[in-house]
């Protein structure tokens, strides 16, 4: 018996790259799953059946229990819907995986607003949507529930090129950061994935030297494990995970100047000077580059 036997999942974004090793590997623990995709191609245009169908075809062919969907996560009635077919099908919904996303990069001196508006809708917006009729789903059900963001190294530690996708992912992480105290008295967790992994989303991106050290199928696992019920008390956490390797992003404070409002507050140039002589004691703006 898998570890999510009698659990029911939400997957957006599932019909390939990561949210199609998510689906796999949920269906291969016992859940039952709704595989949700557009369709359409990595800038977010277009639509299709074919990727959540093919997705779902891989699950029945393992042995396991899924259905199609074909919403837009940025729309809310397509996100009803989707709790609607889990129900439907499965009677409840315990898990939201909120995984699709689109990309429009441009240096910022490039950058659109239509390019700006079209990765927010999707990426925050999206999450949003989905993580609120799923949450007011969970709440309805009173038996707490699994929620799990999917941010990124670009918006949680930066990335050339990437501004307006950094943005959504920085706000999703947010998000989580503040959702993850309100699901506390229900049982509901909330966690947000920050995945490095070789799908279409990336082939552009990631050198194509290392590709191969970075297949979805390792992001998945621990993922996963954060839908199970022995889980039930890992909650407000950011993991960056990507090629077996799983780690613990949080917050640290650096000191740098500190004296009694009594002495007044600090000059411009006074406290300019205990900024540049705390420098070197600072930790790099992103410890995966140094």
């Amino acid at each position: 018996m898998g570890m999510l036997e009698g659990k029911v999942a939400l997957v957006t974004g599932a019909g390939g790259g990561l949210g199609r090793a998510h689906a796999l590997l949920l269906a291969h623990e016992g859940a039952k799953v709704v595989v949700n995709d557009l369709g359409g191609a990595r800038d977010g245009t277009g639509t299709g059946t074919s990727m959540a169908d093919n997705v779902v075809n891989e699950i029945k062919a393992s042995g396991g229990q899924a259905v199609a969907d074909y919403g837009s996560v940025a729309s809310r009635e397509d996100a009803q819907a989707m709790i609607k077919t889990a129900v439907d099908h499965f009677g409840k919904l315990d898990i939201l995986i909120a995984n699709a996303g689109i990309l429009r990069d441009k240096s910022f001196k490039n950058m659109s607003d239509s390019m700006w508006d079209a990765v927010i809708e999707v990426h925050l917006k999206g999450t949003y949507l989905t993580t609120k009729v799923a949450y007011d789903h969970m709440l309805e059900q009173g038996s707490g529930g699994r929620i799990i963001m999917t941010s990124s190294t670009s918006g949680l530690l930066g990335n050339f090129g990437q501004t307006n996708y950094g943005a959504a992912k920085a706000g999703i992480a947010g998000f989580m950061r503040c959702l993850w105290l309100e699901g506390l008295k229900y049982g509901i967790t909330v966690n947000v994935l920050a995945p490095t992994a070789t799908s279409r989303m990336t082939t552009d991106i990631l050198p194509e030297k290392i590709q191969d050290s970075f297949p979805p199928e390792a992001v998945s696992p621990p993922i996963v494990y954060l839908c199970t019920d022995e889980a039930k008390d890992i909650t407000g956490r950011q993991f960056i995970v990507g090629g077996n390797s799983v780690s613990l992003l949080s917050w640290q404070l650096t000191p740098i100047a500190k004296k009694s409002l009594s002495d007044g507050v600090w000059g411009v140039a006074e406290i300019g000077e205990q900024i540049q002589a705390s420098k070197e004691n600072w930790p790099p703006i992103n410890p995966m580059r140094g």
